[in-house]
């Protein structure tokens, strides 16, 4: 029987790499999938994964209709064993009620790959349909981390170098490194404790290097 799996975790927790492998292990075996993605890192048409491996992909758009597609491609004699969804986060809920039906009525495995929450630590609109509707949820064990050491659970955005909580949803951007000069839009990882105080792995690296205060008043 096809199921409907969605695969969630963080940043830099190895989704796009899981998507990729899922892809190969599939494809070696003899079965014939697509591969889909929307606003990927790398550009449009392209499914990336930040080891440096890339695949080609059809772009998902706000319209765009996987039922009406993999119908169509049937139709015309096409053979569709798989579907691999990543960043099925920035997917419409009515795209993963065509998933779903894709999975229950043409008999098509569907593999889904994205982030759970946004920088607000709220749910994202495909994502939270996943949860209600996916047949197995699963979350990767590779653990991404927040520079203090410990697992990183939420996704931060800064602008300009400063974190924020407000703001449009799917904004693109980089993902920060600590010795560069901050991006206009990045994104990191960190823990609860450092989302809840907004203490980036910048702000922290500036707190510990700013002066000791004199030790009189």
């Amino acid at each position: 029987m096809a199921e409907l799996h969605f695969f969630t975790g963080t940043m830099d927790s190895g989704k796009s790499t899981l998507a990729l492998q899922t892809n190969h292990n599939h494809a070696a075996r003899g079965r014939i999938g697509r591969i889909f993605t929307t606003r990927d890192r790398a550009g449009a048409s392209i499914l990336s994964s930040r080891l440096g491996l890339t695949h080609d992909a059809i772009e998902v758009g706000e319209d765009f209709d996987f039922w009406r597609y993999v119908v169509d491609s049937l139709t015309q004699g096409g053979r569709i064993d798989y579907l691999i969804c990543d960043e099925a986060q920035f997917y419409r809920t009515a795209q993963i009620d065509q998933l779903a039906k894709i999975v229950d009525e043409l008999q098509i495995d569907v593999f889904a790959f994205g982030i759970l929450t946004d920088f607000r630590t709220q749910l994202f609109e495909g994502s939270s349909r996943l949860v209600e509707l996916a047949d197995r949820m699963n979350v990767l064990q590779v653990e991404a981390l927040c520079w203090c050491g410990k697992r990183a659970t939420h996704n931060a955005r800064t602008e300009n170098g400063v974190m924020v909580v407000e703001g449009e949803v799917i904004v693109v951007g980089d993902v920060d490194q600590v010795d560069e000069a901050p991006a206009d839009v990045a994104y990191e990882v960190l823990c609860r404790q450092h989302h809840r105080r907004r203490l980036t792995a910048a702000r922290a690296k500036a707190v510990s290097l700013a002066p000791e205060p004199l030790p009189f008043g």
